[in-house]
């Protein structure tokens, strides 16, 4: 893919560090830890009930795009690219389980365990109206992911897109067994074909893109 591309400050959340920038430039500099645990962001700003089911990934996901939201003034008619390298763990491990010692599933449990659910439940929380694309990247690779986001900016299809990439805390009996970092953790950004002028951004070639999710964000932290 030819072409440039610019990406703002992403819009955080992660236990232990939350929603604080200064908190997420100190990590980056190797001076504050995620927490590996599954604590979730209160998104108080949804309806009571909405919220109660979520699973710690949709309740980040939902966080970081209000989040972005709020930071960027972005249009909610802007489209939406959400990737993820195990999207529900949680929630599809107990369905496998209760299928397999009840065989049975609960259609209100299925419908939250879906891949996209996240994104949809972003969607719906922010009454956002673009559309959205989920991307299981291959071989664990955010730069996968990424370039479905980055080709529709560099190639003028879009002038802006909102990138979300989020993941969950892995199962205890999946430890040891998941070719994955255990880190809990999402984040949105815009990536946009020109340099804004309303908030920070940086320039990124996909040749840019560090595979990791979290090399990749450290990077941008770095290049304030």
């Amino acid at each position: 893919m030819a072409g440039n591309f610019f990406i703002s400050e992403p819009c955080c959340w992660a236990p232990g560090l939350e929603s604080d920038s200064q908190n997420w430039k100190d990590w980056a500099d190797g001076k504050k830890e995620i927490e590996i645990s599954n604590a979730a962001p209160s998104i108080q700003f949804t309806d009571t009930l909405f919220r109660r089911r979520l699973s710690q990934l949709s309740k980040m996901t939902v966080q970081v795009v209000h989040d972005i939201l709020s930071t960027t003034k972005i249009d909610k008619n802007t489209q939406l690219v959400f990737v993820s390298l195990r999207g529900e763990i949680d929630r599809e491990f107990k369905i496998n389980k209760t299928l397999i010692e009840d065989q049975m599933i609960l259609p209100a449990g299925f419908s939250l365990s879906v891949f996209n659910a996240p994104v949809a439940l972003a969607t719906i929380a922010m009454g956002l109206k673009g559309g959205y694309t989920a991307v299981y990247p291959g071989k664990q690779s955010l730069v996968d992911g990424i370039l479905t986001a980055a080709s529709a900016v560099a190639s003028g299809a879009q002038d802006k897109i909102i990138l979300i990439y989020a993941d969950e805390m892995i199962p205890e009996c999946y430890e040891g067994h998941y070719d994955c970092q255990n880190v809990p953790l999402a984040f949105a950004a815009v990536l946009s074909k020109n340099k804004p002028t309303e908030y920070w951004s940086t320039e990124y070639s996909i040749s840019d893109i560090k595979n990791s999710p979290i090399e990749f964000l450290k990077d941008i932290y770095r290049r304030k």
